[in-house]
């Protein structure tokens, strides 16, 4: 005989109350005069309130910051929240019972009776105190890493970097051309912004271009805008980026990748301070202060004709030389923590630190793609780390395969110096290591290359 399956009773006395009971958020409901009619269990639990002590109370006694009074007759104050009729996703705090403040995401919404009219309520909080506090943390870490290891949301306290900031502030104080100079990844756009942020200029735009995204064509519209018309797909006029930074500062990446012709039209519109849109023969003045910034060669480039002498020396009033990661290799440290805890926080994943061998792998390689590539490795063992701390073997191989100098041609013979090492300091790494007069990631590299396990 087929089983029936047991119908729900939505009107059976108490049902309703036993559904909000297995809500894990927080429900309460108020009359039309705010006064508390119900708390589920969560409510409680986050109010530290029970439903006895507050039924019949004005919700006011949660003491919440994000509850608005507004007049309704003669003196009498009503909830804001029967104005509005609703509240969505608003971040708040109350005062639990025990006077401990509680950061909730609150919604509301009203509740009316079958013939529309307002009867009350219904308010769903759920607590995000944990999470408040943890991006209380991340900002102080934040500001302290900046305050001790850094400048503008640079890091690091190698002196070539001081040096870099005292250059950033010299550049601030003055409305010069700059231009930045620097291998791919050393923070050339980071720099840029923070002379903006600093300068007199910094309460207008601050425009970004990459010159080497584009070719010629789009490359003269996007910094000096066209009119309808001008060009196939122009249908309607548009603004160029000399406009959009007027009054504030115009950042020109990559310039070393410029066209002779665009550079031609670039010198003459820092020259005369004015720009005209493609199509139109109307100058219109400017007020921008330009940096740029390439990780080309520029005397190379100038020797070579593909770069303008003169428009080298109009950019190039004041240079700041950006040194690349392996020449301020006791930096990184510092950087693997803040990018470790920044990954941490960006993917939920706890990662308390990284093993003395990552670490010192870390400071000895050579970097071609400087912090980039090293955010880039981190995430990488982000990604293969299954514990809480990133080890070796989470690297990257690429960083494990420089030849390791002494080998010979005679990898036999090597491998079984290494085991004979091993077997004699009890495979105890660090005294291997000394044993064998190297340093234990060349231990590990060596182990690695040669094929033995321990």
């Amino acid at each position: 005989m087929k089983e029936i399956a047991p119908k729900i009773n939505c009107r059976e006395d108490g049902f309703l109350k036993r559904v909000l009971e297995t809500i894990t958020d927080g429900v309460m409901v108020v009359d039309r005069k705010g006064l508390i009619v119900s708390l589920n269990r969560a409510a409680e639990n986050i109010t530290g309130y029970k439903e006895r002590e507050v039924r019949g109370k004005p919700c006011s006694i949660l003491d919440t910051d994000a509850c608005a009074m507004h007049i309704v007759k003669g003196n009498s104050i009503g909830c804001d929240l029967f104005k509005r009729g609703k509240v969505k996703n608003k971040s708040c705090q109350i005062k639990g019972k025990n006077g401990r403040f509680v950061h909730l995401l609150k919604n509301a919404v009203l509740l009316r009776d079958k013939k529309g009219n307002t009867v009350g309520a219904v308010e769903t909080m759920t607590d995000i105190t944990s999470l408040f506090i943890k991006d209380m943390e991340i900002e102080k870490l934040r500001q302290e890493l900046e305050h001790e290891y850094g400048f503008m949301g640079m890091l690091g306290s190698n002196p070539l970097m001081q040096k870099v900031y005292e250059q950033i502030q010299d550049a601030a104080r003055s409305d010069v051309p700059v231009n930045i100079l620097g291998e791919s990844g050393t923070g050339k756009e980071l720099v840029a912004g923070a002379i903006h942020a600093l300068s007199r200029r910094n309460k207008q735009a601050f425009v970004r271009l990459n010159c080497a995204a584009l070719n010629e064509y789009l490359l003269e519209s996007e910094l000096f805008g066209h009119r309808r018309g001008s060009f196939t797909g122009a249908i309607s006029n548009r603004k160029g980026r000399f406009e959009a930074a007027n009054k504030g500062s115009l950042f020109l990446d990559e310039i070393g990748d410029m066209s002779l012709s665009m550079q031609s039209k670039l010198l003459r519109a820092l020259q005369e301070k004015e720009i005209e849109r493609i199509g139109d023969n109307h100058p219109v003045k400017v007020d921008v202060r330009v940096i740029t910034a390439t990780n080309r060669d520029m005397d190379r480039l100038i020797t070579e004709g593909s770069f303008r002498e003169d428009l080298f020396y109009r950019i190039n009033v004041f240079s700041i030389v950006l040194p690349p990661l392996r020449e301020r290799a006791d930096d990184i440290p510092v950087l693997v923590s803040h990018y470790m805890k920044k990954i941490s926080s960006v993917n939920q994943k706890k990662l308390n630190g990284i093993s003395r061998e990552a670490l010192e792998v870390l400071m000895s390689y050579h970097w071609p793609g400087n912090i980039r590539q090293l955010m880039n490795v981190l995430e990488y063992g982000a990604i293969t780390c299954k514990s809480d701390v990133m080890e070796l073997q989470h690297l990257p191989e690429y960083l494990l395969e420089k030849p390791d100098a002494g080998t010979g041609g005679n990898t036999g013979g090597e491998k079984k110096r290494v085991i004979d090492a091993l077997r004699q300091n009890k495979y105890n790494r660090t005294k291997t290591a000394e044993h064998l007069q190297i340093s234990r990631v060349a231990l590990w590299k060596k182990m690695k290359k040669l094929g033995i396990s321990v």
